[in-house]
C-alpha cells in the first residue's frame, strides 16, 4: 500500500498552538483542511518518549485515534553541544509553564558558563509525524546546523530563535525575514522529506 495525502483532506495538527497550526497550514501550501486537536478538544498527550521522532509519533497516533481524521505532529527542540545536546527534548520544558523563552535562553547561556566551554555549535531539530487512524505512520526529521550568540537578537520567530545563527549567516533566525528562514529552517527540511513521501 502507498502511503499518500490527497489534497482537500481534513487533516488534524496535534498541536494545541494557534500559531504553530497556521505556519503548519503554510507550510503544506494549504492543500489541506487543518483543525487542531485544541479546537477538537484533544487533550495533549505526555510526552514520554527520548526521542524528537517518538515524541512526535506519540502525538499524531493520540490525535488520530481520537479524531478519526488522519493527524499531523511535530516534535522540535534545540541541542548544543557544549551540553551534551542540551535542552533538546526538554527544549520547552526549559521555558517553564508560562513558556517564557527568554528565561530559557537565560538559561542556555549560564549553562554554557557553567561549563566553561568556548564551544557554541548548536543545532534545530525537528520531526514530523503523519498517523492514520488505527494504522500506518510516517516519520522524517530535519536538522539545521548554526552557532549560539549572547545576548539575544531580534524578535522574529519564536523559542530559541534570538540565540541561533545558521551555519553561513550572520543573522540569527530571530532577525531574519520570515521567508528566508522559512526556506532553510530545520522544520521547512523536515517538511520538504514529508512532501517528497506522501505528496504525489
Amino acid at each position: 500500500m502507498t502511503l499518500k495525502l490527497e489534497a482537500g483532506l481534513k487533516l488534524v495538527a496535534a498541536t494545541h498552538n494557534p500559531g504553530k497550526a497556521k505556519e503548519l497550514h503554510a507550510l503544506l501550501d494549504g492543500r489541506f483542511e487543518v483543525l487542531t486537536a485544541g479546537a477538537l478538544n484533544i487533550p495533549e498527550p505526555d510526552e514520554t518518549e527520548m526521542t524528537f521522532a517518538g515524541n512526535a509519533l506519540l502525538k499524531a497516533r493520540h490525535a488520530a485515534d481520537l479524531s478519526g481524521h488522519v493527524a499531523l505532529a511535530d516534535d522540535s527542540g534545540l541541542s548544543v553541544a557544549a551540553l551534551d545536546g542540551a535542552p533538546g527534548i526538554y527544549s520547552a520544558r526549559w521555558a517553564g509553564p508560562t513558556k517564557d523563552f527568554a528565561m530559557a535562553m537565560d538559561k542556555v547561556a549560564e549553562r554554557l558558563e557553567e561549563t566553561g566551554s568556548e564551544d557554541r555549535a548548536a543545532w534545530f531539530t525537528c520531526a514530523l509525524a503523519v498517523a492514520w487512524p488505527n494504522g500506518p505512520a510516517v516519520v522524517v526529521q530535519g536538522e539545521a546546523h548554526g552557532t549560539l550568540t549572547f545576548p539575544p537578537r531580534g524578535d522574529r520567530g519564536f523559542g530559541y530563535d534570538p540565540i541561533f545563527v545558521p551555519a553561513g549567516f550572520d543573522q540569527t533566525f530571530g532577525e531574519m525575514e520570515p521567508a528566508a528562514k522559512d526556506g532553510m529552517s530545520h522544520r521547512a527540511i523536515a517538511f520538504a522529506k514529508l512532501k517528497a513521501a506522501l505528496f504525489d
